[in-house]
Parts: C-alpha cells; structure tokens; sequence
C-alpha cells in the first residue's frame, strides 16, 4: 500500500503483519499491502511474543492495533497506535496514539512530525542553554548589565518562540 511505501521512504525499517486471520489470507494481503514479513494464525499471547521478538532485533517498535486481541502486543511496543473509529475500548486505553480517520496514511505524517518535533525541543534546548551559558558569566563578571541582560534574555526566548512555531508549516 502506498502508506506502507510512504513509512519506507522516511526511514522506517520493517513492517510486519501480526495477524489471527488465516495463513492464505494474510499472506496475499500482506503482498499486496508491501508488507515485509507476515505471521498469521496468532492468538493475543503470540501477537506478545512475536513483538517481544521483534523488538530484541529491530530495538524500538511501533504496533498499529484495532481490538482486544491487539491490546497486549500494543502495551509491549515502544508506541502503540490504535485505529480509533473501529477500535475497541481496550485498544484505545492501551494506545499512545489514535488515528481517529482509521486511515494508515497518517502514519507517515506522524512519525515525520514527531521526528521534527524532537529535533526542535532539541534545537530550542540548545538555544536556551547558550544564552544561559552566556548571561550568568557575563553577568557575575559586571561585563553586562541588568536591562541588556534582560533584553538577551527575552530575545532567546523569542528566538525558542519562533523556532517553535517553525512546526506550524508543512
């Protein structure tokens, strides 16, 4: 599917498909989805192991889940992500994130969005550091005084503002 394509391009490793449903049937889904690897015929114990495994030699994992069978595999993984409209109570009280559309095509966006988000806590850590770094010296040697302390200050904080607000465009 073009979501699984998508999750490729921005660096997501594997995607694999845990599965109660049949072999046959989820195999011929998961080839046409893109999928790299399919288990089937897993009971809610198995869907918990083989993320247990996956996540021993993949390190962090995320589980997209719908229902109570999903649920125990999803508070195992790094992130769960419940589908929302047609998911079960239990899988949405279990999931980091809902995808209230129930359309895998926002998971790209999400993971993009998170990867730029952290990128800019980051950035604005470092910016306020540096001003930090720079008042509380400068300050305690009288090499600055207090309004343009100040006014160093406030224009850090500006400058962590509009970096922030960065995330507001596409």
């Amino acid at each position: 599917s073009e979501a699984i394509q998508q999750l490729k391009q921005i660096g997501i490793g594997q995607v694999v498909m845990l599965t109660g449903d049949n072999e046959g049937t989820a195999k011929a889904i998961a080839k046409e989805a893109g999928v790299d690897a399919c288990f089937a015929r897993l009971l809610p114990d198995d869907k918990l192991q083989k993320v247990k495994e996956l996540r021993k030699i993949n390190g962090g994992i995320a589980m997209v889940g719908d229902g109570i069978n999903d649920a125990p595999a999803m508070a195992m993984a790094d992130l769960g992500i419940a589908m929302g409209a047609a998911g079960t109570d239990v899988a949405l009280e279990t999931a980091d994130i809902a995808l209230m559309s129930d359309d895998l095509s926002k998971l790209p966006v999400v993971f993009t969005l998170s990867r730029r988000t952290v990128r800019n806590i980051r950035q604005n850590i470092i910016i306020s550091l540096a001003v930090i770094a720079f008042l509380v010296p400068a300050a305690l040697a009288g090499w600055i005084g207090m309004v343009p302390g100040l006014l160093i200050n406030e224009a850090g904080g500006l400058a962590v503002i509009v970096n922030g607000l960065r995330l507001l465009k596409k």
